[in-house]
């Protein structure tokens, strides 16, 4: 049996992909394998030391300990493109609420309420809220992932010219992409050219403080900004210098915060991207999946920690060890594994960033595979090792 600890209420949908026979599932584990997660904040937990991967049913992963996981051997999953769609027409009201003064109309309608003459009214005071179309209107997508492509594919059907700028661009994500957008060669000629800019990139090191106050000066002077990535992405003190100086004429976004929402020229609102019944239950489902096939299989798919990597499970005995990216590490395992008289089937070793995955199928453990993990847990560089399937 596994131990599944949810964090979060997690659609039931998602859920009932994990097989009631296999896997206990509830709020109050205290031996999790598995955790699923949405917006909880895991960064003061304690972590198991039973605990092998943790499904965040959602896109961001700011709200998990990545690091922490990552030296425990703790693989990290998410589940990019489930809520794109959700977040993709709230991107586009976003833009159609920062053209039209829709929002600041709306709140000067329902100040009429109570008076005498409101159609009069209407007629007299709807001059002050004119604004733009966007057909025909530069757009750029900073960032073509799951979200930004279908943003860019959108904006171009209603009719505007769509730039787009990602140098780490994915296969699929060029397959899904329009051949109407055009290519971006930097972020600097980006922002130059459009008349709106939505950003969608993860919040990371790489990216905090991205659209700073050098990328604001060389804004086209009048443009909107979206930004329903994350609130860090953009500098805020540059923001408000921006608004000031007119360089951006609406700042639209669905993570306002205490200075933010001061602003002048700002539309904040919640932060509503995967808050529809559609989008919570396909990363329910996704994140129970994802945490279904490594947990039985010791597949990993769209991990933020570790490399992808899998092996069609043909009912061999099967091993997975999480390493550091290190010369010697493959040969080591392979050794030891030698060494008990035992016959590698079939292997797979990925890496990522510092750290590496080995997936190994055996003829048979011969009873031995406590031996074999044991000893492996001792080789310097590596940090878990997994007995998937006994077989």
């Amino acid at each position: 049996m596994y131990n599944v600890l949810t964090l979060n209420s997690i659609s039931e949908v998602g859920l009932n992909k994990l097989n009631p026979k296999k896997y206990v599932i509830g709020n109050e584990i205290a031996d999790p394998d598995g955790i699923i997660l949405r917006s909880y904040d895991m960064h003061q937990m304690e972590l198991p030391e039973t605990l092998a991967a943790v499904a965040r049913a959602g896109a961001g992963t700011n709200n998990i300990p990545i690091d922490k996981c990552s030296e425990k051997g703790i693989v990290v999953f998410n589940t990019p493109g489930a809520n794109a769609n959700a977040v993709k027409e709230l991107v586009l009201t976003g833009i159609f609420l920062s053209s039209r003064k829709i929002v600041a109309g709306i709140e000067w309608a329902k100040e009429l309420k109570g008076k005498e003459n409101v159609d009069k009214l209407v007629e007299k005071g709807k001059g002050q809220f004119t604004g733009p179309e966007i057909m025909g209107k530069k757009l750029g997508v900073i960032g073509l992932g799951a979200i930004g492509v279908l943003v860019a594919n959108a904006a171009i059907s209603l009719g505007m010219e769509v730039y787009g700028y990602d140098p780490f661009l994915s296969v699929d994500a060029a397959w899904s992409l329009s051949s109407k957008v055009k290519r971006a060669g930097t972020r600097e000629e980006l922002v130059a050219e459009c008349d709106y800019i939505t950003i969608h990139v993860p919040l990371n090191d790489n990216t905090r403080g991205m659209y700073n106050k050098e990328l604001f000066e060389i804004t086209k002077p009048g443009a909107r900004l979206l930004n329903f990535a994350r609130g860090g992405i953009v500098d805020t003190a540059a923001l408000k210098e921006a608004i000031d100086k007119g360089i951006i004429t609406e700042y639209i976004t669905d993570f306002p915060d205490a200075e933010v929402i001061e602003f002048d020229n700002v539309i904040c609102i919640p932060h509503l991207g995967a808050s529809t019944p559609e989008s919570e239950e396909n990363c329910a489902e996704m994140a129970a999946l994802e945490l279904k096939q490594y947990l039985e299989y010791g597949n990993i798919k769209n991990s933020v920690n570790f490399p992808a990597c899998s092996i069609p499970y043909t009912g061999k005995a099967r091993l997975a060890i999480l390493h550091r990216n290190i010369k010697g590490m493959v040969g080591a395992v392979a050794n030891a594994i030698s060494d008990e008289g035992l016959n590698i089937d079939n292997m797979v070793n990925n890496n990522k960033g510092e750290y590496a995955y080995t997936l190994i199928d055996l003829d048979t453990f011969d009873g031995k595979q406590d031996d074999i993990a044991a000893k492996l847990a001792k080789v310097e560089g590596i940090l878990k090792v997994r007995i998937v399937k006994v077989a």
